[in-house]
């Protein structure tokens, strides 16, 4: 569907930068180094055979097990050409970490702090890296699948009329 995306990222990367790439059911993807995922993302925006413009969705995979142990999973849209693809980068356990994409797509923000919050990937750069769904005080990444389904949370007292 959108070979020219592949195509391109093999003229203009080397082995090693991007690690594999592929289509399946007419969905092409692509693996990237994680120390050229910025670099990537940033290349497929402005190319103007790529034109990938549109952030669509950014998210974090955790693949217990293996290494790297998650997997940050990007979606990328052109709207003047329609077509898409999806890029990953594997990140390790020992040191989740990979670079922001705010300064290109500043809606990548809120996409990039829930899997900080959910997973513990952190985006090197990032302007505000916070948690924005669990409170401050809780311990630990929910959606990581080594977390304890019966753990038990910290008891938060709230004052009456406190706001945060």
């Amino acid at each position: 569907m959108a070979k020219i995306i592949l195509d391109r990222l093999a003229q203009q990367f080397v082995a090693g930068e991007i690690i594999e790439a592929g289509s399946q059911h007419g969905n092409e993807w692509a693996r990237v180094a994680p120390a050229h995922w910025r670099v990537v993302a940033q290349f497929l925006r402005d190319d103007p055979s790529t034109a990938l413009n549109m952030f669509i969705d950014l998210t974090c995979v955790d693949r217990l097990g293996r290494t790297p142990r998650f997997d940050v999973v990007l979606h990328l849209y052109s709207v003047d050409k329609k077509h898409r693809v999806r890029l990953l980068a594997g990140v390790p356990e020992e040191d989740p970490c990979i670079d922001s994409l705010v300064t290109l797509w500043p809606g990548a923000n809120w996409f990039e702090r829930e899997a900080f919050d959910l997973y513990g990937v952190r985006f090197a750069g990032h302007p505000d890296l916070r948690r924005i769904l669990m409170y401050p005080e809780f311990v630990g990444h929910p959606l990581r699948k080594d977390f304890p389904k019966e753990g038990r949370q910290p008891l938060l007292r709230r004052l009456p009329g406190s706001v945060d």
